[in-house]
């Protein structure tokens, strides 16, 4: 089975070094010098790590097959693969086990389907198409989404208050009633007396 450890995003400064959108948990143990990585797609690589450094927070590398900047900017949005042992991997899914999986909360209630997973900056998020067609995105965290059992074909969802769509069209605003009788409220176009 294959994991997609990062993504090439941009090509940095004039020999080949590139950044990298990571989608590992352990890139120091991924991303290793000499390591060679498969790619998606397959026509980009195998890629040879030959440097690897840290700046700035942002993951850079250098590859053999990637010597200057153009060829560097020729890999933009590849992705680098390694085979896995599926029972590796704790708590790991891949995209397309996810997808069409059946969204309920923890009553069973069911609110929609999976329909992708999305890479976001701050953490990965579920793309859920509601029961009502709306698509909304749940982030992909322990405290919202708990358990994810493929094999039962469903996720559970515990979202707070407002993330779902079918909550926040079910929200009633609470608004004081207006108790004063028709003739005592103000009428618009009332004037002070004496302006004319």
């Amino acid at each position: 089975m294959q994991l997609v450890v990062a993504r090439v995003a941009r090509a940095h400064g004039l020999k080949g070094e590139v950044s990298l959108d990571l989608r590992t948990d352990v890139p120091d143990e991924r991303l290793v010098v000499g390591e060679v990585l498969a790619t998606e797609p397959s026509s980009a690589g195998p890629l040879t790590i030959t440097r690897v450094r840290v700046h700035q927070g942002r993951w850079l590398v250098t590859f053999a097959e990637a010597a200057d900047r153009t060829a560097a900017e020729a890999l933009h949005g590849v992705e680098l693969v390694v085979d896995v042992d599926a029972s590796d991997e704790e708590d790991a899914w891949y995209p397309h086990e996810l997808q069409g999986l059946r969204a309920e909360l923890e009553d069973g209630t069911v609110v929609g389907e999976v329909v992708a997973l999305e890479h976001l900056p701050a953490h990965d998020a579920l793309a859920i198409r509601e029961t009502g067609g709306e698509r909304t995105l749940v982030p992909f965290v322990r405290a919202i989404v708990p358990v994810v059992d493929v094999e039962g074909g469903r996720v559970v969802l515990t979202p707070p208050g407002g993330l779902l769509a079918r909550d926040a069209a079910s929200a009633v605003v609470d608004r004081p009633d207006d108790d004063r009788p028709d003739d005592d409220r103000p009428d618009d176009d009332a004037r002070p007396e004496g302006e004319a």
